[in-house]
């Protein structure tokens, strides 16, 4: 018996319920899924207010490092950028869609809505990125689960909200989504439509389980991401969005890196990208961020925190 350890929303256990099915099709072995409530899920105060970066994993990783759980299923984009001493990220399967969808009411999109519109969103990285479209709308926070985030639009308190595409996939209610912001507009946030499987680094076994799991273009795109993120020292609720992907080149597989870091203001905004060898992932994202620095990205960064 194979114990993984999932947050309780639904979300959660539906993701944490797909990798139990794939190990149990890969290997034959039984899987019960142990639900950890998170301070994150306790709390309804913006995440920035309640320890940011890691207030989704802590109680999971807990779990894992007692022995409670044998592996732990993460959303990648929660997961801290610094190594958890003694876990190891043994697996990441392959992404699903990484972009940020609007459910707006009465069918619009981003560009139809009216001037003052209110569109729900407690991510400085989305805030940052709708204000810099200069369309006149309003964010407003918003915290709580896909049914109560929807509900904010269909009870008319909100004229839309912006969602990551991935969770809508994995519910099954991708068709509520009234358009799909291209990365042009909302560059999403490192590690976004990612799941990040994690165990004890000395337990051999369930590692060698996960491997299976493991998807090698989804792992490159990732490292890229979340070096830069490290390499900019922002955690989770920064204003910072990164997108890469493993595309054919004319030496064969490039990765290409696109990443953002705003402020809520929406001015000035940094955008930049990079290309190289998907096996110098980590090194593509360090050589981003630094040019990113290097054109005033901390102080951008700075501002935003203390806005």
């Amino acid at each position: 018996m194979i114990r993984l350890g999932t947050r309780g929303s639904l979300l959660a256990t539906t993701q944490s319920g797909w990798i139990a099915d794939r190990l149990r099709e890969a290997h034959g072995v039984e899987v019960e899924l142990v639900e950890i409530s998170t301070l994150g899920d306790r709390s309804s105060a913006p995440l920035e207010q309640i320890g940011g970066t890691g207030v989704f994993v802590a109680a999971v990783r807990e779990a894992l490092l007692e022995g409670r759980v044998d592996l732990a299923v993460h959303s990648l984009k929660d997961l801290p950028t610094a190594p958890a001493e003694g876990l190891t990220l043994a697996a990441v399967p392959q992404r699903e869609d990484p972009r940020d969808v609007l459910i707006a009411r009465d069918g619009l999109t981003l560009g139809e809505l009216p001037r003052g519109a209110r569109v729900g969103t407690g991510s400085p990285r989305r805030i940052s990125q709708l204000n810099a479209l200069g369309l006149g709308i309003e964010t407003a926070p918003l915290r709580g689960n896909v049914d109560t985030r929807i509900g904010k639009v269909t009870s008319g308190d909100l004229d839309a909200i912006v969602l990551a595409r991935a969770g809508l996939l994995r519910l099954g209610r991708a068709d509520e989504a009234t358009e799909i912001l291209d990365p042009i507009q909302m560059l999403p946030a490192p590690g976004q439509g990612a799941l990040a499987c994690e165990c004890r680094a000395d337990d051999d076994a369930t590692t060698a389980l996960l491997a299976v799991l493991d998807d090698p273009d989804t792992r490159a795109a990732v490292t890229a991401e979340r070096t830069l993120l490290a390499t900019l020292e922002a955690g989770c609720t920064a204003p910072v969005g990164a997108l890469a992907d493993v595309v054919w080149g004319d030496d064969g597989d490039e990765l290409w890196l696109r990443a953002v870091v705003g402020d809520p203001s929406g001015a000035p905004v940094i955008r930049r990208s990079a290309v190289g060898a998907p096996a110098e992932a980590a090194a593509l994202g360090r050589r981003l961020a630094q040019e990113m620095l290097a054109d005033g990205a901390d102080q951008l960064m700075g501002s935003a925190t203390t806005a």
